[in-house]
């Protein structure tokens, strides 16, 4: 396909998704209201009158844990141990980001825009639940801003595509150097790394 045809596509591609973007906001607009919530600065508070509801809604601990699958409570040392990795991930790389990124000249990523925990103010979980839920919202949150930090350190260092297309690459490829393009390697690369410093990039 020519490259002006992918071009195309890609901004076919970002329209789109700044169309999601608006439409999950008004959703989730809509969801707020729907459920009887609000949302200042991070913080959840549900009138009262649906926090009881909730509370009414939620298995009690003996129950959940007398019902739970053994394969699940066997397996629950396994999925807690990776917290420890996912800590350390999360510490080295925002260590990294806010030394490197600042000598580099490289936006730093905002960490909280990726990290999100908020499921722990459901009154319908139980105590279990809740662990459970603020774990895999940190864990998923951490790989989320991990991605990004990573993809700008790529953009800035190797802005160079793979020779064949990863099953899910990051949005900051399509804008890479093609595979073996070792004339335009040197230019490319200047602009991209002055494109990152702007986040001008994605336009």
């Amino acid at each position: 396909m020519p490259k002006p045809a992918i071009e195309d596509i890609l901004k076919r591609l970002r329209a789109l998704e700044n169309e999601l973007s608006s439409t999950w906001d008004q959703i989730l607009q809509e969801k707020r209201e729907l459920f009887h919530y609000t949302l200042e600065e991070g913080k959840v508070q549900f009138e009262k009158s649906i926090e009881d509801l909730q509370k009414r809604e939620k298995t009690g601990l003996l129950k959940y844990l007398f019902s739970a699958h053994l394969g699940h409570i066997l397996s629950a040392p396994i999925v807690y141990t990776l917290f420890i990795c996912f800590a350390f991930l999360d510490l080295m790389v925002t260590f990294y980001q806010l030394t490197c990124f600042r000598i580099y000249g490289i936006p730093l990523v905002e960490r909280k825009k990726h990290v999100v925990i908020d499921r722990q103010h459901l009154a319908y979980l139980n105590i279990i639940e809740k662990i459970n839920c603020v774990y895999c919202g940190y864990g998923n949150g951490v790989i989320e801003y991990v991605r990004e930090v990573s993809a700008r350190t790529e953009q800035y260092w190797c802005p160079i595509k793979h020779a064949q297309r990863t099953p899910e690459p990051h949005r900051r490829v399509h804008h890479f150097l093609d595979y073996g393009d070792a004339e335009n390697y040197h230019e490319k690369l200047k602009q991209l790394r002055e494109d990152i410093k702007k986040l001008q990039d994605l336009k």
